[in-house]
């Protein structure tokens, strides 16, 4: 597994992998509907693109083969985790956010981790602060508001 920084490029590939690990890992924890309102397909990758050019943003790649991705702003906030659904429990996740967290050594870090992830940042130190309802098109999703020290 290689990790590199992101390409503009990468955007498209990057949605795709968004939609779906939440399909396919988070619908463990989430509803079909509750999956359906969270990752749509109609990313706005223009959007997708500033805000990873903006943020610390890695690509992890295996055998030429995009399988995970993450991104932190400047000031600590980690946005994105995903890693594909056929590379879970593969250490991804972890390489992915231990150079994200290095890249704000120092800061506090915030992240709203998903029931599914809750379990990955809790065992890396974070703590939950605050569950949460978030709507999105018009549907509730429950999340944690985490922060690590």
């Amino acid at each position: 597994m290689n990790l590199r920084p992101y390409r503009p490029d990468d955007c498209p590939a990057l949605a795709a992998l968004f939609y779906d690990t939440v399909h396919t890992v988070n619908c463990g924890d989430y509803s079909a509907d509750q999956c359906d309102a969270w990752a749509d397909g109609m990313v706005d990758l223009a959007a997708w693109n500033r805000s990873f050019l903006e943020h610390t943003t890695y690509v992890a790649e295996q055998d030429g083969q995009i399988v995970g991705f993450g991104d932190i702003s400047r000031d600590g906030y980690l946005d994105r985790l995903y890693v594909h659904a056929r590379f879970q429990r593969q250490g991804i996740a972890t390489a992915l956010c231990d150079a994200l967290e290095s890249a704000v050594k120092g800061r506090p870090i915030e992240t709203h981790a998903s029931i599914t992830a809750r379990p990955f940042f809790t065992a890396r130190g974070y703590r939950t602060i605050t569950e949460q309802q978030v709507v999105r098109h018009g549907v509730k999703l429950t999340n944690f508001v985490m922060r690590k020290p």
